[in-house]
């Protein structure tokens, strides 16, 4: 039996993924160890309460630049995938 055979079968479908399906698209991980966003950013100075509450500014700044690279990215193979398998399982 195929895969599509498998999904076309299946009541429910869950496709769970990490950040690394979009790193394809080149937007960056947090945790890569070489290339990651952690790697030149400190979690505590933008990713914390305590982080916005010390520097607004730095914070949205950082976020803002962050969704422009979302904006900016073209989807990749996986993100097309995923819903192609949506309309396979539907009966």
């Amino acid at each position: 039996m195929t895969l599509i055979d498998k999904l076309r079968k299946a009541n429910k479908v869950v496709v769970f993924t990490g950040a690394g399906v979009s790193a394809e698209s080149h937007i960056p991980t947090f945790r890569d160890a070489l290339v990651g966003l952690w790697v030149d950013f400190n979690p505590e100075d933008l990713a914390t309460v305590r982080a916005f509450n010390r520097d607004q500014e730095l914070v949205w700044g950082w976020y803002e630049w962050r969704r422009m690279q979302v904006l900016l990215a073209q989807p990749n193979p996986a993100h097309h995938a995923i819903p192609v398998w949506q309309h396979i399982t539907r009966r």
